[in-house]
């Protein structure tokens, strides 16, 4: 079970924290003047933030160029997206781009037929390598018919507490992260790094066999059962405030 009580000495060696955006960085689905206030103290003091998001490529290449972050992966370890560079770099590998689209939308257009009022995400329109729609007026029931579905069809799904995603099977947020920690940070140990997260398409970030040190914003108690990997620790609040908790914590030790 997670804890509540989160070790100082799990802590003292970070120099990494890689975490999910939408109910964990956000609060009420906003940037607030205190997260930006400590993302720059995180920076001052060294401490590398890596946004590992769902969002499309198209919101995370603006997001990325415009907070104090190293970088950020898009559309749940689709494509990456440095400080250093303006382009992004492929993490899924898609031969044709366009056969592909054809094949997400269709796989949608099914899912459609048996829940028709299922309705595409507005930023799906800038997404590469994944397919959303909305998840609001889902139940949990629905949402493991519709997962079962594509996983018979050969493809990925997921959610969060904003979207759902179809996406390649072998797509998700841990195996983006890993190839982005081997590639450009590899003198970073894996007990370095932080991961944070609140919903189901962040529960990979909580295996502890590549994660050690796995924090929950207290939100995620909302799908503690429904999680097979579950985050180490749980902050006291919930959002963005649950990552300040967690910055200050890190910055104390």
């Amino acid at each position: 079970m997670p804890q509540s009580l989160i070790n100082a000495r799990d802590l003292y060696s970070i120099r990494l924290i890689a975490t999910d955006m939408d109910g964990t960085l956000t609060q009420d689905g906003k940037f607030t003047s205190a997260l930006l206030q400590a993302m720059e103290k995180l920076a001052t003091a060294g401490i590398k933030v890596l946004i590992v998001t769902g969002r499309s490529a198209g919101w995370v290449s603006g997001i990325n160029s415009l907070m104090p972050i190293a970088g950020a992966i898009a559309e749940n370890g689709g494509l990456f997206y440095s400080s250093h560079n303006s382009e992004s770099i492929t993490l899924t590998e898609i031969p044709d781009l366009a056969n592909h689209r054809q094949q997400l939308e269709a796989i949608f257009a099914q899912l459609q037929h048996h829940f028709p009022h299922l309705k595409e995400s507005s930023d799906n329109l800038f997404r590469l390598t994944d397919w959303t729609f909305d998840v609001s007026s889902l139940t949990l029931s629905q949402i493991q018919y519709m997962s079962n579905i594509c996983q018979q069809q050969g493809w990925g799904f997921t959610y969060s507490n904003v979207q759902c995603h179809i996406k390649p099977q072998k797509q998700d947020k841990s195996v983006g992260l890993l190839k982005v920690l081997q590639k450009y940070y590899p003198d970073y140990s894996l007990d370095q790094i932080a991961t944070v997260g609140d919903s189901p398409n962040d529960e990979t970030l909580f295996d502890s066999r590549y994660f050690p040190i796995s924090i929950g914003v207290a939100n995620v108690n909302h799908y503690l059962n429904q999680l097979k990997y579950q985050p180490k620790y749980i902050t006291t609040a919930s959002e963005g405030q649950g990552f300040i908790e967690l910055s200050q914590y890190i910055l104390q030790s």
